[in-house]
Protein backbone atom coordinates (compact mmCIF):
# COMPACT_ATOMS: atom_id res chain seq x y z
CA UNK A 1 0.00 0.00 0.00
CA UNK A 2 3.04 2.29 0.04
CA UNK A 3 3.56 2.57 -3.71
CA UNK A 4 1.23 5.41 -4.65
CA UNK A 5 2.45 7.58 -1.75
CA UNK A 6 6.09 7.21 -2.75
CA UNK A 7 7.17 4.61 -0.17
CA UNK A 8 8.97 1.51 -1.38
CA UNK A 9 6.79 -1.00 0.47
CA UNK A 10 5.22 -1.16 3.94
CA UNK A 11 7.34 -3.70 5.82
CA UNK A 12 7.42 -2.83 9.53
CA UNK A 13 4.94 -0.97 11.72
CA UNK A 14 6.74 2.39 11.45
CA UNK A 15 6.56 2.38 7.67
CA UNK A 16 2.92 1.29 7.76
CA UNK A 17 2.06 4.21 10.03
CA UNK A 18 3.88 6.61 7.70
CA UNK A 19 1.98 5.20 4.70
CA UNK A 20 -1.34 5.73 6.49
CA UNK A 21 -0.29 9.25 7.46
CA UNK A 22 0.33 10.02 3.78
CA UNK A 23 -3.13 8.77 2.88
CA UNK A 24 -2.24 5.33 1.52
CA UNK A 25 -5.02 2.81 1.02
CA UNK A 26 -4.68 -0.99 1.20
CA UNK A 27 -4.30 -2.71 -2.17
CA UNK A 28 -4.55 -6.37 -1.17
CA UNK A 29 -8.28 -6.36 -0.23
CA UNK A 30 -9.34 -5.16 -3.67
CA UNK A 31 -7.03 -7.68 -5.34
CA UNK A 32 -8.40 -10.43 -3.11
CA UNK A 33 -11.98 -9.38 -3.83
CA UNK A 34 -11.29 -9.51 -7.56
CA UNK A 35 -9.67 -12.96 -7.24
CA UNK A 36 -12.58 -14.42 -5.26
CA UNK A 37 -15.22 -12.89 -7.56
CA UNK A 38 -13.55 -14.36 -10.63
CA UNK A 39 -13.12 -17.69 -8.85
CA UNK A 40 -16.83 -17.77 -7.99
CA UNK A 41 -17.73 -17.22 -11.65
CA UNK A 42 -16.22 -20.59 -12.56
CA UNK A 43 -18.76 -22.42 -10.42
CA UNK A 44 -16.27 -25.15 -9.53
CA UNK A 45 -16.85 -27.56 -6.68
CA UNK A 46 -13.92 -27.28 -4.29
CA UNK A 47 -13.39 -26.90 -0.57
CA UNK A 48 -12.18 -23.44 0.36
CA UNK A 49 -10.24 -22.73 3.55
CA UNK A 50 -9.76 -19.02 4.22
CA UNK A 51 -8.13 -16.92 6.91
CA UNK A 52 -10.82 -15.13 8.94
CA UNK A 53 -12.13 -11.58 8.65
CA UNK A 54 -10.03 -9.01 6.85
CA UNK A 55 -7.44 -11.64 5.88
CA UNK A 56 -9.87 -13.36 3.52
CA UNK A 57 -13.15 -14.46 5.08
CA UNK A 58 -14.87 -11.10 4.51
CA UNK A 59 -13.82 -11.12 0.85
CA UNK A 60 -14.93 -14.71 0.23
CA UNK A 61 -18.31 -13.88 1.76
CA UNK A 62 -18.59 -10.80 -0.46
CA UNK A 63 -18.03 -13.04 -3.51
CA UNK A 64 -20.74 -15.47 -2.34
CA UNK A 65 -18.34 -18.38 -1.89
CA UNK A 66 -18.82 -21.18 0.60
CA UNK A 67 -15.76 -21.42 2.83
CA UNK A 68 -14.44 -22.55 6.16
CA UNK A 69 -12.47 -20.16 8.34
CA UNK A 70 -9.06 -21.22 9.58
CA UNK A 71 -7.20 -19.65 12.51
CA UNK A 72 -7.80 -16.50 14.55
CA UNK A 73 -6.62 -12.94 14.02
CA UNK A 74 -6.65 -9.75 16.06
CA UNK A 75 -8.13 -6.35 15.13
CA UNK A 76 -4.89 -5.36 13.37
CA UNK A 77 -3.05 -8.09 11.51
CA UNK A 78 0.71 -8.46 11.29
CA UNK A 79 3.17 -10.76 9.54
CA UNK A 80 2.80 -13.15 12.48
CA UNK A 81 -0.79 -13.79 11.39
CA UNK A 82 0.39 -14.61 7.86
CA UNK A 83 2.96 -17.06 9.16
CA UNK A 84 0.46 -18.68 11.55
CA UNK A 85 -2.34 -19.10 9.00
CA UNK A 86 0.13 -20.42 6.42
CA UNK A 87 1.39 -23.03 8.86
CA UNK A 88 -2.20 -24.06 9.63
CA UNK A 89 -2.83 -24.46 5.89
CA UNK A 90 0.20 -26.73 5.70
CA UNK A 91 -1.10 -28.85 8.57
CA UNK A 92 -4.43 -29.21 6.77
CA UNK A 93 -2.55 -30.33 3.66
CA UNK A 94 -4.30 -27.95 1.30
CA UNK A 95 -3.71 -28.57 -2.38
CA UNK A 96 -2.84 -24.93 -3.12
CA UNK A 97 -2.27 -21.91 -0.89
CA UNK A 98 -3.09 -18.58 -2.58
CA UNK A 99 -1.97 -15.30 -0.99
CA UNK A 100 -2.22 -11.61 -1.87
CA UNK A 101 0.74 -9.31 -1.37
CA UNK A 102 4.31 -8.74 -2.48
CA UNK A 103 7.72 -10.25 -1.78
CA UNK A 104 7.45 -9.51 1.95
CA UNK A 105 4.21 -11.48 2.20
CA UNK A 106 5.73 -14.30 0.14
CA UNK A 107 8.61 -14.42 2.58
CA UNK A 108 6.18 -14.80 5.51
CA UNK A 109 4.31 -17.57 3.67
CA UNK A 110 7.63 -19.32 3.06
CA UNK A 111 8.36 -19.16 6.78
CA UNK A 112 5.00 -20.78 7.48
CA UNK A 113 5.01 -23.57 4.88
CA UNK A 114 8.56 -24.12 3.64
CA UNK A 115 9.25 -25.18 0.08
CA UNK A 116 7.00 -28.24 -0.40
CA UNK A 117 3.42 -26.95 -0.23
CA UNK A 118 2.30 -25.46 -3.60
CA UNK A 119 1.61 -21.73 -3.30
CA UNK A 120 0.58 -18.96 -5.68
CA UNK A 121 0.90 -15.20 -5.24
CA UNK A 122 -1.71 -12.68 -6.39
CA UNK A 123 0.45 -9.57 -6.96
CA UNK A 124 -0.55 -6.71 -4.65
CA UNK A 125 2.74 -5.22 -3.45
CA UNK A 126 5.34 -2.61 -4.36
CA UNK A 127 8.12 -5.20 -4.38
CA UNK A 128 7.03 -8.07 -6.61
CA UNK A 129 10.36 -9.32 -7.91
CA UNK A 130 9.92 -13.06 -7.22
CA UNK A 131 8.71 -15.62 -9.74
CA UNK A 132 6.07 -17.00 -7.35
CA UNK A 133 3.39 -14.57 -8.57
CA UNK A 134 0.82 -14.72 -11.35
CA UNK A 135 1.05 -11.82 -13.80
CA UNK A 136 -2.26 -10.40 -12.48
CA UNK A 137 -5.35 -11.49 -10.48
CA UNK A 138 -7.16 -12.86 -13.56
CA UNK A 139 -4.15 -15.01 -14.42
CA UNK A 140 -4.06 -16.22 -10.79
CA UNK A 141 -7.63 -17.48 -11.10
CA UNK A 142 -6.86 -19.32 -14.36
CA UNK A 143 -3.80 -20.93 -12.77
CA UNK A 144 -5.79 -21.95 -9.70
CA UNK A 145 -8.55 -23.62 -11.72
CA UNK A 146 -6.10 -25.43 -14.01
CA UNK A 147 -4.02 -26.61 -11.05
CA UNK A 148 -7.01 -27.86 -9.06
CA UNK A 149 -8.16 -29.73 -12.18
CA UNK A 150 -4.79 -31.49 -12.34
CA UNK A 151 -3.77 -29.83 -15.60
CA UNK A 152 -0.58 -28.17 -14.33
CA UNK A 153 2.65 -29.60 -12.91
CA UNK A 154 4.67 -27.77 -10.25
CA UNK A 155 8.04 -26.04 -10.39
CA UNK A 156 10.53 -24.53 -7.97
CA UNK A 157 10.25 -20.72 -8.14
CA UNK A 158 12.74 -18.25 -6.70
CA UNK A 159 11.68 -16.15 -3.73
CA UNK A 160 13.49 -12.81 -3.73
CA UNK A 161 13.31 -9.91 -1.31
CA UNK A 162 15.06 -6.60 -0.86
CA UNK A 163 16.16 -4.45 2.04
CA UNK A 164 13.48 -1.72 2.17
CA UNK A 165 15.66 0.77 4.07
CA UNK A 166 18.36 0.58 1.40
CA UNK A 167 15.67 0.60 -1.29
CA UNK A 168 14.30 3.90 0.00
CA UNK A 169 17.79 5.40 -0.14
CA UNK A 170 18.09 4.39 -3.80
CA UNK A 171 20.00 1.12 -3.41
CA UNK A 172 18.52 -2.06 -4.86
CA UNK A 173 19.90 -5.05 -2.98
CA UNK A 174 18.12 -8.24 -4.01
CA UNK A 175 18.49 -11.34 -1.84
CA UNK A 176 17.55 -14.91 -2.70
CA UNK A 177 15.50 -16.10 0.28
CA UNK A 178 14.74 -19.60 -0.98
CA UNK A 179 12.46 -21.52 -3.33
CA UNK A 180 8.72 -21.98 -3.19
CA UNK A 181 6.78 -24.65 -5.03
CA UNK A 182 4.32 -23.08 -7.48
CA UNK A 183 2.12 -24.23 -10.35
CA UNK A 184 4.04 -24.28 -13.63
CA UNK A 185 1.78 -22.34 -15.96
CA UNK A 186 4.26 -20.66 -18.32
CA UNK A 187 3.18 -17.23 -19.51
CA UNK A 188 0.59 -16.77 -16.75
CA UNK A 189 3.39 -16.59 -14.15
CA UNK A 190 5.76 -13.64 -13.97
CA UNK A 191 9.52 -14.06 -14.21
CA UNK A 192 11.94 -12.88 -11.56
CA UNK A 193 13.56 -9.47 -11.97
CA UNK A 194 16.88 -9.33 -13.85
CA UNK A 195 19.14 -6.32 -13.07
CA UNK A 196 20.77 -4.19 -15.74
CA UNK A 197 24.04 -5.70 -16.95
CA UNK A 198 27.30 -3.90 -17.64
CA UNK A 199 27.26 -4.67 -21.38
CA UNK A 200 24.02 -2.66 -21.77
CA UNK A 201 25.69 0.63 -20.84
CA UNK A 202 26.53 1.62 -24.41
CA UNK A 203 22.93 1.05 -25.50
CA UNK A 204 21.64 3.07 -22.54
CA UNK A 205 23.94 5.95 -23.44
CA UNK A 206 22.65 6.04 -27.02
CA UNK A 207 19.03 5.98 -25.79
CA UNK A 208 19.76 8.84 -23.40
CA UNK A 209 21.52 10.90 -26.08
CA UNK A 210 18.62 10.48 -28.49
CA UNK A 211 15.99 11.39 -25.86
CA UNK A 212 17.95 14.48 -24.83
CA UNK A 213 17.91 15.74 -28.43
CA UNK A 214 14.20 14.98 -28.80
CA UNK A 215 13.03 16.56 -25.54
CA UNK A 216 11.39 19.97 -25.80
CA UNK A 217 12.28 22.68 -23.23
CA UNK A 218 8.68 23.65 -22.47
CA UNK A 219 7.38 20.08 -21.97
CA UNK A 220 7.12 18.46 -18.53
CA UNK A 221 8.63 14.96 -18.34
CA UNK A 222 7.74 12.43 -15.67
CA UNK A 223 10.76 10.13 -15.30
CA UNK A 224 9.98 6.63 -14.07
CA UNK A 225 12.29 4.46 -11.95
CA UNK A 226 15.29 2.49 -13.21
CA UNK A 227 18.82 2.86 -14.48
CA UNK A 228 17.71 3.30 -18.10
CA UNK A 229 15.70 6.43 -17.29
CA UNK A 230 18.39 7.55 -14.83
CA UNK A 231 20.80 7.86 -17.79
CA UNK A 232 18.36 10.21 -19.48
CA UNK A 233 18.32 12.38 -16.37
CA UNK A 234 22.11 12.38 -16.29
CA UNK A 235 22.21 13.63 -19.90
CA UNK A 236 20.01 16.54 -18.81
CA UNK A 237 22.34 17.26 -15.92
CA UNK A 238 19.75 16.01 -13.44
CA UNK A 239 20.59 13.77 -10.48
CA UNK A 240 17.62 11.41 -10.82
CA UNK A 241 16.50 9.11 -8.00
CA UNK A 242 17.09 5.57 -9.32
CA UNK A 243 14.08 3.96 -7.69
CA UNK A 244 11.74 6.93 -7.48
CA UNK A 245 9.67 9.05 -9.86
CA UNK A 246 11.03 12.52 -10.72
CA UNK A 247 9.61 15.42 -12.72
CA UNK A 248 11.69 17.72 -14.95
CA UNK A 249 11.29 20.11 -17.85
CA UNK A 250 12.99 19.38 -21.14
CA UNK A 251 15.52 22.13 -20.41
CA UNK A 252 16.75 20.26 -17.32
CA UNK A 253 14.80 22.22 -14.71
CA UNK A 254 13.93 19.92 -11.80
CA UNK A 255 10.31 20.27 -10.73
CA UNK A 256 10.16 17.42 -8.22
CA UNK A 257 12.13 14.42 -6.96
CA UNK A 258 10.83 11.11 -5.61
CA UNK A 259 7.26 12.37 -5.91
CA UNK A 260 4.04 10.55 -5.01
CA UNK A 261 0.73 10.20 -6.86
CA UNK A 262 -0.87 13.26 -5.25
CA UNK A 263 2.07 15.47 -6.23
CA UNK A 264 2.05 14.17 -9.80
CA UNK A 265 -1.65 14.93 -10.16
CA UNK A 266 -0.92 18.54 -9.17
CA UNK A 267 2.13 18.89 -11.44
CA UNK A 268 1.19 17.26 -14.73
CA UNK A 269 -0.56 19.40 -17.35
CA UNK A 270 -2.70 17.67 -20.00
CA UNK A 271 -1.18 18.10 -23.45
CA UNK A 272 2.08 19.45 -22.01
CA UNK A 273 3.38 16.39 -20.16
CA UNK A 274 5.02 13.13 -21.22
CA UNK A 275 6.01 10.12 -19.13
CA UNK A 276 9.20 8.14 -19.81
CA UNK A 277 9.27 4.57 -18.49
CA UNK A 278 11.36 1.45 -18.95
CA UNK A 279 10.07 -2.09 -18.34
CA UNK A 280 11.38 -4.11 -15.39
CA UNK A 281 14.21 -6.35 -16.56
CA UNK A 282 13.28 -10.01 -16.89
CA UNK A 283 9.59 -9.29 -16.19
CA UNK A 284 8.60 -6.68 -18.75
CA UNK A 285 6.16 -4.74 -16.56
CA UNK A 286 5.60 -1.14 -17.68
CA UNK A 287 3.07 -0.09 -15.03
CA UNK A 288 1.88 -1.68 -11.81
CA UNK A 289 5.26 -2.80 -10.45
CA UNK A 290 7.53 -0.40 -8.57
CA UNK A 291 6.02 2.74 -10.14
CA UNK A 292 2.54 2.87 -8.59
CA UNK A 293 2.99 6.64 -8.20
CA UNK A 294 2.27 6.80 -11.95
CA UNK A 295 -1.27 5.66 -11.22
CA UNK A 296 -4.25 5.22 -13.55
CA UNK A 297 -5.41 8.74 -12.60
CA UNK A 298 -2.00 10.16 -13.51
CA UNK A 299 -1.85 8.25 -16.81
CA UNK A 300 -5.32 9.40 -17.82
CA UNK A 301 -4.41 13.01 -17.08
CA UNK A 302 -1.18 12.77 -19.08
CA UNK A 303 -2.79 10.84 -21.96
CA UNK A 304 -1.75 7.41 -23.17
CA UNK A 305 -0.42 8.91 -26.40
CA UNK A 306 2.20 10.71 -24.30
CA UNK A 307 3.88 7.56 -22.95
CA UNK A 308 7.50 7.09 -24.07
CA UNK A 309 8.91 3.58 -23.58
CA UNK A 310 12.68 3.01 -23.53
CA UNK A 311 14.65 -0.23 -23.20
CA UNK A 312 17.94 -1.65 -24.41
CA UNK A 313 17.83 -4.34 -27.06
CA UNK A 314 19.42 -6.69 -24.53
CA UNK A 315 16.63 -6.06 -21.99
CA UNK A 316 13.99 -6.91 -24.60
CA UNK A 317 15.95 -9.98 -25.72
CA UNK A 318 15.91 -11.34 -22.16
CA UNK A 319 12.10 -11.17 -21.99
CA UNK A 320 10.70 -14.68 -22.46
CA UNK A 321 8.21 -14.45 -24.09
CA UNK A 322 9.05 -11.09 -25.65
CA UNK A 323 6.17 -8.96 -24.41
CA UNK A 324 5.49 -6.02 -22.12
CA UNK A 325 2.95 -6.25 -19.30
CA UNK A 326 0.61 -3.87 -17.47
CA UNK A 327 -1.18 -4.49 -14.17
CA UNK A 328 -2.34 -1.10 -12.86
CA UNK A 329 -5.39 -2.42 -11.01
CA UNK A 330 -7.65 -0.56 -13.46
CA UNK A 331 -8.90 -3.13 -15.98
CA UNK A 332 -10.33 -0.53 -18.38
CA UNK A 333 -7.03 1.35 -18.52
CA UNK A 334 -5.05 -1.89 -18.86
CA UNK A 335 -7.17 -2.85 -21.86
CA UNK A 336 -6.41 0.51 -23.49
CA UNK A 337 -2.69 0.08 -22.85
CA UNK A 338 -2.63 -3.40 -24.37
CA UNK A 339 -1.54 -2.88 -27.95
CA UNK A 340 1.58 -2.90 -30.10
CA UNK A 341 3.77 -0.03 -28.92
CA UNK A 342 7.02 1.58 -29.99
CA UNK A 343 10.05 1.09 -27.74
CA UNK A 344 13.11 3.30 -28.19
CA UNK A 345 16.12 0.96 -28.16
CA UNK A 346 18.95 3.24 -29.32
CA UNK A 347 19.84 6.42 -31.19
CA UNK A 348 17.03 6.76 -33.78
CA UNK A 349 16.25 3.06 -33.26
CA UNK A 350 12.89 1.63 -32.32
CA UNK A 351 11.27 -1.77 -31.95
CA UNK A 352 7.57 -2.65 -31.98
CA UNK A 353 6.62 -4.78 -28.97
CA UNK A 354 3.24 -6.08 -27.88
CA UNK A 355 1.85 -4.96 -24.54
CA UNK A 356 -0.32 -7.59 -22.85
Amino acid sequence: MGGAVGLKGTDGQATLKEALRRGARPVSPERGRHFFSMLASYGKDFELLVAPGSMGGDLAEYAGLDYRSLGRIGPRTTRKDTILVSSLMKKRRVKLLVFCGGDGTARDVFKGVGSKLPVLGVPAGVKVYSSVFATNPNAAVEITIQFLDGRLPTRQSELLDIDEKRYRSGQLSVQLVGNLTTPDSGVLMQNEKIPTRAFEREELESIAEYLKEEMKPEIIYVLGPGTTVQRIGAKLGVKKTVLGVDVVRGDGTVLGTDVDEATLLKMVIPGQTKVIVSPIGGQGFLFGRGNQQISPKVLRKIGLENIIIVASRAKLAFLVPRRLLVDTGDSELDDRLRNYRRVITGYMEEMIVKVE
